[in-house]
């Protein structure tokens, strides 16, 4: 398999959320929850250019998803693509004469990628999860989202890398450090999924053709990676998903990259 489509984690947490997706002809910038200089470090860090960017996506205006959003724009110069309830969430800044407004649920081209976003149910104004296609290869993007709909299962059929939400375990956080109201929050529908309804998601609905899972956005007060790993590991082996290499985005590191 080609070694040119690349799929690489800056940051994937409450601190910050930002990945990178390339198939050797498309540079694509997935959220920016980190600073311009630690994008561009991390990158560079992968042997990535940062200037190799051809187009920016955002999820939703959470600050862990848009706080480096302002100066990377203005550095990349290069297109925006975001809902424009979430575009008019933000702060206005010179950036958003980048900015390409785009209705959840529609189907993008960009570049060499066929990019089909799709609504999340997460308390943000307009919040999109996508898939990637090019060269017969798919890349789901799946954080921030308190259930699993038919619509957002539906997309993450056959791809052959998930990027999926563990965040929390659902006993540590009933009795972590939280305000009854912000736990409220995460348990809700519009909040984030937990490690068991990951587990419940790969018996029903992971095929043989996902080749990596990994796991994001986990919680550093109510998750561990060794937890969130056990319990996918286990879904794993009663669904008989040997090929499958599980893979735990720990928060505030940088991921491996990944080769598809």
């Amino acid at each position: 398999m080609s070694s040119s489509f690349r799929f690489l984690i800056l940051a994937s947490s409450s601190a910050g959320n930002s990945a990178y997706l390339t198939d050797g002809h498309t540079h694509l910038l997935v959220d920016c929850g980190l600073s311009r200089r630690e994008t561009f470090l991390r990158l560079q860090n992968a042997g990535v250019d940062p200037d190799c960017i051809d187009a920016i996506l955002i999820s939703h205006e959470h600050s862990d998803h848009v706080t480096g959003l302002g100066a990377i724009a203005k550095k990349l110069k290069k297109p925006v693509y975001l809902t424009q309830a979430t575009a008019n969430s933000l702060e206005p800044g010179a950036e958003q004469q980048y900015f390409q407004p785009i209705a959840a649920g529609s189907l993008l081209q960009i570049g060499t990628f066929s990019v089909q976003s799709f609504s999340l149910p997460h308390d943000a104004v307009d919040p999109v999860g996508y898939v990637f296609q090019s060269e017969g290869r798919k890349v789901g993007v799946c954080t921030d989202l308190g259930y699993m709909p038919d619509s957002i299962r539906f997309h993450l059929q056959d791809c052959d890398l998930l990027l999926l939400e563990s965040n929390h375990d659902l006993e540590m956080l009933k009795v972590g450090p939280y305000p009854w109201s912000l736990k409220q929050r995460v348990m809700s529908r519009r909040g984030h999924l937990s490690n068991d309804v990951v587990s419940q998601f790969i018996l029903d609905d992971l095929t043989l053709r996902t080749r990596h899972l990994i796991l994001g956005h986990l919680s550093e007060q109510n998750n561990v990676p060794a937890l969130a790993h056990m319990v996918a590991a286990q879904a794993i082996e009663r669904r008989g998903l040997g090929q499958l290499e599980l893979t735990v985005a720990e928060p505030r590191k940088q991921s491996v990259t990944f080769e598809l």
